[in-house]
């Protein structure tokens, strides 16, 4: 049975919330003559959609929870061969094969991952000019505005949905990232990785990122905007070398009625060497209470990359201060300036 992309994400940490894809037998299909005829924002941003067939080492770091084998959407932004889609699904990527609109298969590369925002690029290996998608804007996007999400399968077959936006919102996750602002958009597609959510038109609003909540599920998806400003320095230098990298501990946390718990570890992080454990209530960072997931990373992220973190947290009865050491996430995964390309 193959897996889909973050089957081994669910089966690794089952958080209440979080629905990730798992291998599961195929749905039925219909016959093609069943079908009915796409909207037309479907049509208007399919020839731009790939499907990327990534392929990571059996013992890399990040194949413990992702797997080795992962498939996610690239949607072509440049016509130069340049298309973004989820950074987790291109981690220690050791090949990529880009099944194109019409069934041609190539080969693709990783150019550039931002872990701030959840987005990656890869570059198409073959001649232009490729068709690309027109980049939207969501200033203007309302709960309830109706668009679609439009992606691929790991067939390479269109999946497409139509939805409207049920939220905007800060979003925190538990593997040390948050937005500031997030689309949430129902209903989910099962191809959800990379997926394009557009508008009406077809222009593009965001990434879908994730599928949260219990049935009938929703997606998370990345503004455009977070990828557009900054895509142009991810394509020069392989990740945004304008702001510093952040302090990366390698934590796992959940949030529980006003405390954020430590529930697993990275296995490359420097927190997984310290003398937290599973379980330990954070009750501060630096000195600064805390209270939520969200208030850790502010206070977390307000330092550099390097600076030694005093954690206290709480632990039963008794409270420690734990010094971690935090690191440049980016020199961990060898992603440098210019190293990407």
């Amino acid at each position: 049975m193959r897996r889909r992309l973050l089957g081994a994400l669910i089966l690794t940490i089952a958080l209440p919330g979080f629905a990730l894809a798992v291998g599961r037998p195929r749905e039925p299909r219909l016959h093609p003559a069943d079908v009915p005829e796409a909207p037309s924002y479907v049509r208007r941003i399919e020839d731009t959609l790939v499907a990327l067939r990534v392929s990571a080492g059996e013992d890399a770091p990040s194949s413990a929870r992702l797997g080795a084998r992962r498939v996610a959407t690239g949607v072509i932004f440049d016509t130069r061969g340049y298309a973004v889609t989820v950074s987790y699904a291109l981690l220690d990527a050791l090949s990529i094969e880009a099944k194109v609109r019409g069934g041609g298969t190539i080969s693709a590369r990783v150019v550039a991952v931002d872990l701030e925002t959840g987005l990656g690029v890869v570059k198409l290996e073959g001649e232009g000019p490729w068709p690309a998608a027109t980049l939207g804007d969501t200033r203007d996007v309302r709960v309830g505005s109706v668009g679609g999400t439009v992606g691929v399968d790991e067939d390479g077959d269109l999946a497409w949905v139509t939805s409207h936006v049920q939220a905007v919102r800060r979003f925190s996750g538990y593997w040390e990232y948050m937005l500031d602002r997030a689309l949430i958009v129902g209903p989910s597609t099962d191809s959800w990785g990379g997926s394009a959510v557009v508008d009406a038109r077809g222009a593009v609003l965001g990434i879908a990122a994730l599928r949260l909540g219990e049935p009938p599920h929703v997606n998370m998806a990345i503004p455009i905007e977070k990828f557009v400003a900054v895509k142009d320095e991810l394509m020069a230098a392989g990740r945004v070398v304008s702001r510093p990298p952040r302090p990366w501990l390698g934590l796992y946390t959940i949030p529980r009625e006003g405390a954020v718990i430590i529930d697993g570890f990275a296995t490359s992080g420097p927190a997984r060497e310290t003398a937290l454990r599973r379980g330990d209530r954070i009750l501060s960072v630096n000195e600064v209470t805390i209270a939520s997931q969200e208030e850790f990373y502010e206070q977390l992220w307000r330092g550099r990359a390097g600076d030694v973190i005093r954690l206290a947290v709480q632990r039963e009865t008794s409270v420690h201060v734990i010094r971690v050491p935090s690191v440049d996430r980016y020199r961990l995964l060898g992603i440098l300036r210019g190293s990407a390309r």
